[in-house]
């Protein structure tokens, strides 16, 4: 992994100024498709914005990894459940796309109860020469057809349009926080906090429970569920993540309810670490089966952790995202950052592992050279082609130029979502209402 990294920053209206930006434009999910040539991010006003990668061009090669937007569509609008007098957001939770089977592209976007199968097209040509129809679409008289013409398509204006195919509603009872598309493309689930339901893709009023996790009482309510993610390859199996940090792997062989795991993940928690804070910095906020499905990663607060399907009692890597961060739980339990959700991702070859943290800061460890770089997504250092510098966290003591007291972090910018091109060393990067491209150093 490259230290030097070479940014590119889109130039577009829809990455606002940051002190301008509303609630609706803060960037919620982030997701490119499986050949990397799209890129799609949801907000908090419900809204889907698919960036499309530069073709190569031989007077401009450097061009090559820029993004330019190629679609924009309203995904979700506000609703309102008026059994239970619950407003319902229109804020994107996750998006997820399908492969490509032909020309057209398929996505899967959910707010907090409702999944859309979204269709996105291209269409530059149009028909005309109707003979029931004049050429403003209107109809004609056919007392006044005297010939019959044979209708021919035109070129126009290249249009992409984004259609609703599918809506599969009224499933969930709590949020849904995951949702994870089938290795046989036929199928994919959803996940809230008690339950996961098994949806096809073909069928919007039915899906089938698969795990619940409600008790009786709710009173007896210890955790819930906060990722779920289908395996890469095997179509039978899927993981998903407790509130307790612990990861359950299941197989829908074994029986139509998975309530019964096969396997449990957890690791013993060290006596001497025990807080106040231990519950709350173990929850799990993301889980991640690597490509070939022999590793999940997950993500706490302050961790990230590579498991061995082979060896459920402790993982076989931990990395310290921002221990610094260990003495400042009280604050940052007082100010709710301690519950936020941190993403974590592997880059193609699963040899490195992104994450976020606080002030702008994100962090990528090399899984062979154990070498870890923090680096920064803000406007200041955001000029196209401009060297990102890694950057240090200073924890007291004498603090150096180039350093950073953790003091100083800020921690109302966060880097939540991030995601990596399927093949190559491009990343994007979600900073509030701001989306940073970045890719390797190109010589």
């Amino acid at each position: 992994m490259e230290e030097d990294i070479d940014t590119r920053k889109i130039n577009n209206s829809f990455l606002r100024d940051h002190s301008y930006a509303t609630e609706a434009d803060i960037i919620s999910t982030v997701e490119f498709n499986n050949t990397g040539e799209l890129l799609a991010t949801g907000d908090k006003g419900g809204r889907v914005v698919i960036f499309q990668r530069e073709q190569e061009s031989k007077n401009q090669p450097h061009r090559r990894g820029e993004y330019n937007v190629y679609s924009t569509f309203q995904s979700h609008e506000p609703e309102f459940d008026y059994l239970k007098s619950l407003e319902i957001e229109e804020k994107i939770n996750k998006i997820r796309w399908l492969p490509q089977q032909n020309a057209a592209y398929f996505l899967l976007s959910t707010n907090d109860k409702t999944v859309k199968l979204w269709k996105v097209s291209e269409r530059d040509k149009r028909p005309e020469g109707y003979n029931l129809k004049d050429e403003e679409g209107r109809l004609r008289d056919p007392c006044t057809i005297t010939s019959l013409r044979v209708p021919v398509l035109r070129p126009m204006d290249l249009m992409v349009e984004a259609t609703p195919r599918r809506v599969f509603s009224n499933a969930h009872t709590y949020h849904i926080n995951s949702i994870s598309v089938n290795s046989d493309f036929e199928t994919y689930m959803s996940a809230d906090d008690l339950r996961i339901n098994l949806w096809n893709l073909e069928i919007t009023n039915r899906s089938f429970n698969i795990v619940d996790i409600k008790p009786t009482n709710m009173e007896e309510l210890t955790e819930v569920i906060t990722a779920a993610e289908f395996h890469p390859h095997h179509c039978n199996t899927f993981v998903y993540s407790s509130s307790k940090g612990t990861i359950r792997l299941c197989d829908m062989r074994s029986s139509a309810l998975c309530d019964k795991h096969s396997k449990l993940f957890e690791e013993p928690e060290d006596p001497s670490n025990r807080s106040f804070f231990s519950e709350i910095i173990s929850s799990i906020s993301d889980v991640k089966f690597n490509h070939s499905g022999r590793y999940i990663m997950t993500r706490d607060y302050l961790t990230v952790k590579v498991w061995d399907l082979n060896m459920e009692n402790r993982p076989i890597e931990t990395y310290q995202v921002h221990d610094y961060l260990r003495s400042k739980l009280c604050s940052l339990y007082e100010n709710d950052c301690i519950f936020d959700k941190f993403e974590c991702v592997w880059n193609g070859s699963d040899s490195v592992i992104m994450t976020g943290s606080y002030n702008n800061f994100f962090r990528m460890f090399d899984r062979n050279t154990k070498r870890d770089v923090t680096l920064e997504a803000s406007r200041e250092n955001s000029k196209p082609r401009a060297i990102l510098k890694p950057r240090k966290v200073c924890v007291g003591g004498k603090r150096r130029k180039d350093e950073i007291s953790v003091d100083s972090l800020d921690f109302s910018k966060k880097i939540l979502h991030t995601a990596w091109h399927p093949s190559e060393n491009i990343i994007a990067v979600a900073a509030t209402n701001n989306l940073y491209i970045f890719q390797d150093k190109v010589n």
